[in-house]
């Protein structure tokens, strides 16, 4: 009688996972009676080793009414199986939410303001696009693509879980090792073009004479110089010391590199219209494209575009779990569109102004650096290049393939070895080569990895929002228990791998066309090719809520509330 007056049990009505270990005996609570005490361990034990037993208990102390003797029992704290965690996949704390929107928007920043969003907007003028339209064309895939890039993000400020966990919702515990390591290869592809260019800022600080040795002359085995690799293997390395301070340091350098770019970007506008006598020259380049041809370069471009952050659209709660609020994240997230316009028009600006002041056209702004001023001028303009290049290549290169491959084996992967392997597949990819023309950049490289990461995105989407309703069971996602709610067949969500598979197909065809495997394809699959992203993400996201309803979802827990302190 005293004890259910003084005892508050509090179970969240769900099978536990296996690995739930019973209170030791040394744990055990004692009481002044001593029929109570036995009452209450073999009550615990028997629970707590039970296959159908609950997932979390939390006993809490109550005070006795009738009774100066206040009863009280020890916290049962949930252990996550220690093959789906470790201290980087944990849940962030809330000490650890510290991005504030200035903080993400000044991430954006230092991702916007680099060599390949310049060289972006270069190639959509080399395509035959007018100004204004290839700045249209920026902003509008920037805008489209806010809306998932926000929507995703959600999950990681409420949860406070990364990219990793969260696809363990739709994939399953297992499974979510597709999406992450479709995400990782990209991001090792994206890792090696930002340190080629960084390679190359470094190739322009070399004297002249060995840039005419022997070393300088290109290998066809190879692709590229000896010289010109080395220098890309010196800023390969480079970068490494950034990512040993972790996701702190990440968050530093990009807070205060920010107005660095900012100013530097500024300085580099004021010059080219100092030099060329104004923005006019750029305001008088026309479309050289008829109607139905820019129609036929629209919509890859759009593509392409869109592609170029569908990267970290799909694994910004890697950052949004450190974000203070949810208005931080959305505040911060807004800056993409803006900052890519702006940067857009300055990098079309300076890419018109080339032809008045050197008499051609240079859209590669690594070339461009070797024809400005002095050797101080140059080493200003080649260190915020190699600024921007970091800041960008850490960021959007790193985190994301880094916690792929630690969710992939947490036992043996740290952030610091993930990120290490991701440099070395860089490698691989030989990264000159996708930067030979600005046909191969834009529709073999950008649009061909946007058929992989839009159905990541829908189906993603799909789940959390329409299957899941925004709510996660936290303790499932980390749990191989066989009644967990993520567990599906054998820890694979059969639903979501099909929707993938059926949201990437169509675009095969095309695709083995582009890159010269297939001499001819129907116009219908070129098309589809062109417009990846949209076609593969609806597709993709369609046919998950289509199977997952065929197949019905499985019991899940009443226990939705994060473990932690979320920022609402």
């Amino acid at each position: 009688m005293v004890v259910s007056k003084c005892l508050s049990f509090t179970f969240h009505a769900h099978p536990t996972s296996p690995f739930l270990a019973p209170v030791p005996p040394s744990k055990t609570p004692t009481f002044s009676s001593s029929s109570t005490h036995n009452f209450l361990s073999s009550k615990l034990k028997k629970n707590l080793l039970s296959p159908y037993s609950y997932s979390s208990v939390k006993l809490l102390p109550m005070k006795c009414s009738n009774s100066s003797n206040s009863l009280s029992l020890p916290d049962l704290e949930f252990e996550y199986d220690p093959t789906l965690t470790n201290e980087d996949l944990k849940p962030t704390a809330a000490s650890e939410r510290t991005f504030s929107g200035f903080e993400i928007a000044s991430l954006w920043v230092g991702l916007v303001v680099g060599v390949p969003s310049y060289y972006l907007a270069g190639s959509l003028v080399d395509l035959g696009m007018a100004w204004w339209q290839g700045i249209a064309t920026v902003v509008a895939a920037n805008m489209i693509l806010l809306v998932p890039l926000v929507l995703t993000g959600h999950a990681g400020t409420r949860y406070g879980i990364s990219f990793p966990v969260l696809v363990r919702s739709s994939f399953g515990i297992h499974g979510a090792h597709i999406p992450t390591l479709l995400r990782a290869l990209v991001g090792c592809g994206w890792y090696g073009i930002e340190s080629w260019i960084g390679g190359e800022a470094i190739f322009l600080l070399l004297p002249k004479s060995m840039k005419e040795a022997s070393l300088s002359q290109p290998l066809p085995w190879l692709g590229t110089s000896p010289l010109e690799f080395a220098c890309f293997l010196v800023f390969w390395a480079a970068q490494l010391g950034f990512v040993w301070s972790g996701i702190d340091g990440i968050r530093k350098l990009e807070k205060y590199s920010a107005p660095i770019l900012v100013a530097l970007t500024s300085c580099l506008l004021i010059w080219s219209c100092v030099r060329a006598g104004g923005i006019g020259h750029m305001l008088s380049l026309s479309s050289k494209l008829s109607a139905s041809e820019f129609w036929s370069v629209f919509f890859p471009s759009l593509t392409a575009n869109i592609s170029f952050w569908a990267t970290v659209a799909i694994n910004i709660p890697d950052f949004t779990r450190y974000a203070k609020s949810q208005k931080d994240q959305i505040i911060g997230q807004i800056g993409l569109p803006i900052f890519m316009g702006a940067f857009t028009f300055v990098g079309l600006a300076v890419t018109s102004s080339t032809k008045v002041i050197f008499g051609q056209v240079i859209s590669d702004p690594i070339q461009l650096l070797g024809q400005i001023g002095g050797l101080t001028t140059r080493i200003i303009a080649i260190f915020g290049i190699s600024l921007a290049i970091i800041t960008t290549n850490i960021a959007a290169n790193v985190v994301a393939p880094a916690n792929a491959l630690v969710n992939l084996s947490p036992k043996w992967f740290t952030f610091r070895r993930g990120a290490l392997l991701t440099a070395l597949l860089g490698i691989a990819f030989q990264p000159w080569r996708l930067l030979q023309s600005s046909e191969s950049f834009v529709y073999t490289w950008l649009v061909g990895y946007s058929a992989l990461l839009g159905p990541i995105a829908g189906i993603v989407l799909a789940d959390y929002y329409i299957i899941q309703k925004t709510n996660l069971n936290v303790n499932d996602l980390y749990s191989k228990s066989p009644y967990g709610a993520y567990r599906y067949s054998g820890g694979f969500n059969v639903a979501a791998i099909l929707a993938l598979v059926i949201g990437v197909l169509p675009v095969v065809p095309g695709f083995l066309q582009k890159i010269g495997i297939a001499t001819s394809v129907p116009n219908t699959f070129v098309v589809i090719y062109n417009n990846a992203w949209f076609i593969s993400f609806f597709s993709a996201g369609f046919f998950y809520l289509v199977l997952s309803n065929l197949r019905g979802k499985p019991g899940k827990s009443a226990a939705r509330d994060p473990l932690l302190p979320t920022a609402k």
